[in-house]
């Protein structure tokens, strides 16, 4: 196996990881909310608690690596604020006017606004595998999404929802973006504790509604602490899924993480279904059938695109004229 094909692999496991942990952030938060807790609350508990895990790790890599890290400063700050805090605060406020499903959505959005922002970036039509993993990709989420019945669409709640979509790309392009000195956990752990600042403010401000409770919570139909889905929201929904996530992204690139990130809504159906006896329909399965279709196109239509253009390259009367001096 090549070191490309190593690292592809490796990706495609990482994003799953990542898709299959923040598919379990549904599950808690649902537990969470049945007890009296806010959204505001819920993810104040999700990226505070995230944020309290990895205070330490921070501040050690940060005495560290100090010469490295402290021209990113800015850039990870910028990281906590978009992708962690205001798609948050956006997506909250898509519910408040939309369904969630339709929330969801929109915010999934994401690897369409980047397949178009490659487009219009390089001014050249993506291949035709590409824009036919797109479409595929995006009607498995919206049979996943099931949005069946009458929607009520309000253009307020559309606007946020696309702006949670914007604030989602933004993950996927500044995780991509490998810093020689700033790994993973410390761009996430900042990110993390930049985030939770700035919901805690929101928090205060009246912003985002803050209601919580220290009753016991009903899991996996077990009666439980109200710290279990805390937890599993900041160690596994967060921490763990933003790591994981940010590594794959640095070896597989924005487009194709970005569309096996979709999976984490159908992980999210079939933790539901196991942990809440939510059984998803067999529209959903339909979904998430097209959705892996759509990954392996993207994917494939990426690798095509890249072995053309190093052909090109390769052959071009520039490289031909510097091979022969």
């Amino acid at each position: 196996m090549t070191t490309t094909s190593r690292n592809t692999f490796i990706g495609f496991g990482l994003a799953l990881a990542s898709a299959v942990a923040f598919g379990f952030s549904g599950t808690f938060a649902k537990s969470l909310f049945e007890t009296g807790w806010s959204s505001g609350a819920a993810i104040l508990g999700r990226v505070g608690g995230a944020a309290i895990v990895l205070l330490i790790p921070v501040l050690v890599m940060l005495f560290r690596r100090w010469p490295a890290v402290r021209s990113e400063l800015p850039r990870i700050a910028l990281y906590g604020v978009v992708p962690i805090a205001l798609c948050q605060l956006f997506f909250f406020n898509a519910v408040q006017h939309l369904s969630v499903g339709v929330a969801l959505l929109l915010e999934y959005l994401s690897p369409v606004l980047l397949v178009l922002y490659s487009w219009l970036q390089s001014r050249k039509r993506p291949a035709a595998l590409i824009l036919a993993g797109t479409v595929s990709a995006i009607i498995g989420l919206l049979l996943v999404l099931d949005l069946s019945g009458a929607q009520s669409i309000d253009p307020i709640g559309v606007l946020w929802g696309l702006a949670a979509a914007v604030c989602s790309a933004f993950y996927f392009v500044m995780s991509a973006r490998t810093v020689e000195g700033v790994p993973p956990v410390l761009m996430i752990g900042g990110g993390l504790i930049v985030g939770a600042v700035m919901i805690f403010a929101l928090g205060l401000f009246g912003a985002m509604p803050m209601a919580f409770s220290t009753q016991n919570v009903v899991f996996a139909g077990e009666s439980v602490s109200w710290l279990v889905p805390v937890l599993g929201l900041a160690l596994v929904g967060t921490v763990f899924a933003y790591i994981t996530g940010v590594m794959s992204v640095r070896r597989l690139g924005t487009r194709v993480s970005s569309f096996v990130s979709l999976m984490e809504v159908l992980f999210a159906v079939l933790w539901a279904w196991l942990l809440l006896s939510e059984l998803p329909h067999p529209i959903q399965l339909l979904g998430g059938i097209l959705i892996m279709l759509g990954v392996v196109l993207v994917r494939i239509g990426e690798v095509r695109t890249t072995a053309a253009a190093e052909v090109v390259e390769e052959w071009s009367p520039e490289a031909s004229t510097l091979s022969r001096s």
